[in-house]
C-alpha cells in the first residue's frame, strides 16, 4: 500500500479533534462559496472560534485547504489500490490503475466542483499534497511496470524511468486535474483508447 500523503503542516497535535472540526467547516464552506471566497474568518463564524484560535492549528487558509486537498487526493489513491488488488495480471493491474485515476477524478468533478478546483490549484501551485500524489501514483505505476515485466508480459529494454514518464505523460490530458476538466467531453471513449494504445506499446 502507498504511504499516506503527507501532513500540510498544522500548528496544533495531528490528531487534535478541533484540528478536524476545523477541516471539516472548511469543506463544507469551499464546497459551497469556492476556495477563493472563502476566508478564515468565515470559518472562524461558522465554527465559532476566533480567528487566532484557528491559526492555533493552521497557518494560513491554504494549509487548511491543503489538508482537504490531501483526503480528497488520498482518497483517489486509496480506489486505486483497492482496484489493483483485485486485478489477476500487470496488463489488467495497469488498465484499471489508470481508468480508475481518470474515473475517480471524474466523479469528484461533477460531484463537488469546488473541491475538485482546490485540487486543481494545488496541482497548478504545486502544494504539497499535488506534488506527493505524483509521486505516489509514478510509485505505482512503476511497481506495476515492474510486475509486468518479471511476468513477461510487457517488454525490458525500454528503462523503468523512461516507460513510466512516457505512461503518465500520455495520460495527462486525463489525470492531471487542470486539464481533465478541458478533455472531459472524451472520457471514457478517449482516455480508454489512450491506455490501450500504452498497454500495446508495453508489449514484448
Amino acid at each position: 500500500m502507498t504511504s499516506p500523503l503527507p501532513d500540510s503542516g498544522p500548528r496544533g497535535p495531528a490528531e487534535h479533534a478541533i484540528r478536524e472540526q476545523i477541516v471539516a467547516a472548511a469543506g463544507r464552506h469551499f464546497s459551497r462559496y469556492g476556495y477563493d471566497k472563502t476566508t478564515v474568518s468565515d470559518l472562524a463564524d461558522a465554527i465559532g472560534f476566533s480567528k487566532a484560535y484557528i491559526y492555533k492549528f493552521f497557518n494560513s487558509k491554504q494549509a487548511i485547504a491543503e489538508a482537504i486537498c490531501m483526503t480528497t487526493l488520498g482518497s483517489i489513491l486509496g480506489d486505486i489500490e483497492t482496484t489493483i488488488a483485485q486485478a489477476r495480471t500487470p496488463t489488467e493491474k495497469l488498465r484499471k490503475l489508470l481508468e480508475t485515476a481518470v474515473s475517480t477524478s471524474v466523479k469528484l468533478f461533477f460531484n463537488d466542483r469546488k473541491l475538485y478546483d482546490i485540487a486543481a490549484h494545488s496541482c497548478g501551485e504545486g502544494w504539497s499534497p499535488s506534488l506527493a500524489y505524483t509521486e505516489q501514483l509514478v510509485a505505482l505505476v512503476s511497481r506495476v511496470v515492474m510486475e509486468g515485466r518479471q511476468a513477461g508480459e510487457f517488454e525490458r529494454k525500454t528503462p523503468l524511468d523512461e516507460t513510466v514518464h512516457g505512461i503518465l505523460s500520455s495520460m495527462n490530458g486525463y489525470l492531471r486535474p487542470l486539464l481533465l476538466q478541458y478533455n472531459l467531453d472524451s472520457v471514457p471513449e478517449g482516455s480508454n483508447k489512450v491506455i490501450a494504445l500504452i498497454l500495446r506499446s508495453l508489449a514484448p
